[in-house]
């Protein structure tokens, strides 16, 4: 099915819930087009992506759009309130750059930040909800420095569609209805109770329309002047009343962490593979460096020749996985605090030492990380929990370029605290909640100005003559790096369309229970797993890959069906 673009971008702004399904639905088939393309976790923030692409703009300005609208129909997945990593490529001269959005640790924060006064830490939700978990906010910086480099329309323009949207008022779809009546923490911080649920304290139905005019307020300002509207000012002493005020779990943030706040271009994290070269982000995310880890781990190893789903596909995939989670829980974050072995960890000897170490037919689990630089014995194991809560989206531009961005606010509605119409990100419980163990300090471990470790994978492959192949990306926590992973294997190894290999079920191995998704046809296979030796789970994996492949015939977009993601093109 072919739809034309100026159709498409028509019938999305008239959207009610019902028809949202179906466009859903129809749009999460592959089609190929030959112009400019996104894929993008909810049907309006795509469709406010496509009007800048429609208009000539780059596949950054459609990005920021599209995150600007994300803030509002998404409050449970990301936001300017919360922070994010780009992979820019650029096609005309075949390069990738980064940018780091990521929250930092206030100036204040103490290492004994998350644990109690008898030493031990919090518990989860007890960290998560309220100011504490609050890390300063990247993606605004962010998101102005590429527009700076990138950005072809202006900077105003690009947030017209959220600020319509905000002041008019979006249908509260099923998705977010179920989430808001999960979440058993949200209605109880002011003043996202009001916003989101009724005098009763029950979510607001599906298909109310609810409006933010304190968002279209913040987003004006932000409109006309810039990081600096946000960073200081009028949003800044909002954000900062909200995480210090909070009478249950308070903040140390302050206007100048605000002020303070500067995000990073960087250099990507890139190997080849099969002839392709792949590249994704570097620290503060575990991504990159790890999806690639199991990616070289599997080269050697026929995984071609193995069925998609196949019992010795899952037994590679799980043992490669695991191997390098245990490498990640001990050596990756942030690498402007951190000694980052990342060369060391993708050589060619110590991935061929690490390979010898996967069980064939069987689990050789549990794994320990290598040591590329003799450091090991100086360091702890990580075990911080990252629950997900996230958006990826991918874009491609008319003159080829792309952008695959991932963003967050870290657990579900983030810390629950709202300032400016947004909600406010707990990224900072994606740190370590103990400073060291055992005598031994854990590389994540929470610092002053620090960025906390990530998993988000955003995701760029090319070919060998640096032209596009994949744009892809996910949410999902730590399960991220599994479920990007996946897809890649399903593109480059098995032949799939990217729609066919984001549909794969989910098989994910963390180093502990291989998981295994809930009511797929790899659930057969549960018991031969156990009798090989893994702990087996079977659950829920609610993935949100979006992805585009270049294929001879124009563009080809994959939007998961487990969300309700949509592709536009052109």
């Amino acid at each position: 099915m072919k739809l034309s673009g100026k159709i498409i971008k028509s019938t999305v702004r008239k959207i009610t819930v019902s028809v949202s399904l179906l466009l859903c639905a129809t749009l999460a088939q592959a089609e190929t087009s030959g112009k400019y393309i996104i894929s993008a976790a909810n049907p309006l923030a795509a469709n406010a992506g496509y009007e800048m692409l429609e208009k000539g703009g780059s596949a950054v300005d459609a990005a920021i759009a599209t995150q600007m609208v994300l803030t509002l129909v998404e409050p449970q997945s990301s936001g300017i309130g919360g922070g994010a990593f780009m992979l820019h490529y650029n096609n005309d001269k075949k390069l990738i750059t980064t940018f780091n959005g990521r929250e930092k640790a206030p100036a204040a924060v103490s290492p004994e930040h998350f644990l109690k006064q008898d030493g031990n830490p919090k518990k989860f939700y007890e960290a998560v909800v309220g100011g504490g978990s609050v890390g300063v906010p990247g993606i605004i910086a962010m998101m102005e420095m590429a527009h700076a480099k990138y950005g072809k329309l202006t900077w105003k323009d690009l947030f017209a569609p959220a600020i319509r949207l905000s002041t008019d008022g979006f249908a509260i779809s099923p998705r977010l209805h179920f989430l808001l009546n999960r979440d058993k923490y949200l209605k109880t911080k002011e003043p996202a109770r009001s916003y989101f649920y009724d005098a009763n304290g029950d979510a607001k139905a599906v298909g109310t329309v609810l409006k933010n005019p304190e968002l279209a307020t913040t987003l004006q300002a932000i409109s006309e002047g810039g990081s600096k509207a946000f960073y200081t000012g009028t949003i800044a002493a909002q954000i900062v009343a909200a995480v210090t005020a909070d009478s249950d779990n308070p903040g140390v943030m302050t206007l100048d962490d605000l002020k303070a706040y500067t995000a990073q271009e960087k250099a990507p994290v890139c190997a080849t593979y099969h002839m392709y070269n792949i590249c994704g982000m570097g620290m503060p995310t575990s991504g990159g460096v790890t999806s690639l880890q199991i990616l070289k781990l599997l080269e050697p190893l026929g995984l071609n020749k193995q069925e998609p789903g196949s019992i010795d596909a899952i037994n590679l995939i799980s043992e490669a996985s695991a191997l390098a989670f245990a490498d990640r829980g001990l050596y990756l974050g942030d690498d402007d605090f951190v000694d980052v072995p990342v060369e060391g960890l993708l050589s060619a000897s110590y991935l061929d030492r690490r390979r010898a170490l996967i069980g064939k037919g069987k689990t050789n689990l549990p794994f320990e990380a290598g040591d590329p630089n003799k450091k090991a014995e100086l360091l702890s194991p990580d075990d911080a929990i990252e629950l997900p809560s996230t958006s990826h989206f991918s874009i491609v531009d008319g003159e080829g370029n792309a952008i695959s961005m991932t963003t967050s606010v870290e657990n579900v509605f983030g810390s629950r605290l709202m300032a400016g119409g947004f909600i406010l990100n707990n990224q900072l419980t994606d740190f370590s909640f103990r400073p060291e163990k055992d005598g031994k300090l854990i590389n994540n471990r929470i610092e002053p100005g620090k960025r906390p470790r990530s998993s988000m994978s955003p995701t760029v492959v090319l070919k060998e003559n640096g032209n596009l192949h994949l744009v892809i990306g996910s949410p999902g926590g730590s399960r991220i790096i599994g479920y990007v992973t996946k897809t890649v294997i399903g593109v480059l190894d098995w032949g799939l369309s990217v729609q066919e290999a984001i549909d794969l079920p989910h098989h994910i191995n963390r180093g502990g229970t291989l998981d295994l998704e809930q009511g797929t046809p790899i659930t057969k296979h549960q018991a031969a797993l156990e009798g090989m030796g893994y702990k087996v789970k079977a659950r829920t994996l609610n993935s949100g890959l979006h992805g585009i492949l270049v294929t001879n015939e124009g563009y080809e977009g994959g939007a998961d069906r487990r969300r309700e993601g949509v592709v536009l093109q052109n």
